[in-house]
């Protein structure tokens, strides 16, 4: 959005206003209803004209962390990122093209992560790079085998 509506008012409330509308009782659960949505998606979903990707991740961190499920948003933010960059899953050549998809994915995820996890972020996307998974390797939710092992729950 570019003229500024969406951080108009009380975009808080706004945007768990919609959540509500549509039969969710928290934005959490709109998002997993939706796992490889990107985030312009969701917010278009709950608002195309006033609610914006930034707030929608705003509101998934703060209810990640007051739930202490942090780490599953940060996968789910990945599957998010991958199906919206590497829509055909995994290639199973790195070429220029290939490798430049793959850092776009892994750059946004890591841009979309949370100061605590930056760190394992950046171990669970050089393992990806290390040992990458099967050619079309396309995470469907949160809870993937490969993702669970690379960034494996923590909170209590």
């Amino acid at each position: 959005m570019t003229d500024g509506r969406s951080w108009q008012g009380n975009w808080k409330a706004r945007l768990y206003e919609r959540v509500r509308e549509r039969g969710y009782e928290s934005l959490t659960a709109f998002a997993e209803a939706r796992p490889t949505a990107s985030l312009v998606e969701l917010a278009e979903a709950l608002g195309k004209d006033d609610i914006a990707g930034a707030q929608v991740f705003s509101g998934l961190v703060a209810e990640a962390e007051r739930n202490h499920r942090v780490t599953r948003l940060v996968r789910g933010q990945l599957v998010r990122e991958l199906s919206r960059h590497l829509s055909n899953g995994w290639p199973a050549v790195l070429d220029d093209d290939a490798r430049m998809d793959v850092a776009v994915a892994l750059g946004q995820w890591s841009a979309y992560t949370p100061e605590t996890h930056e760190a394992h972020v950046r171990r669970a996307g050089d393992a990806l790079l290390a040992n990458p998974p099967p050619p079309g390797w396309l995470p469907l939710g949160p809870d993937d085998e490969l993702l669970r092992t690379l960034l494996p729950d923590e909170e209590a």
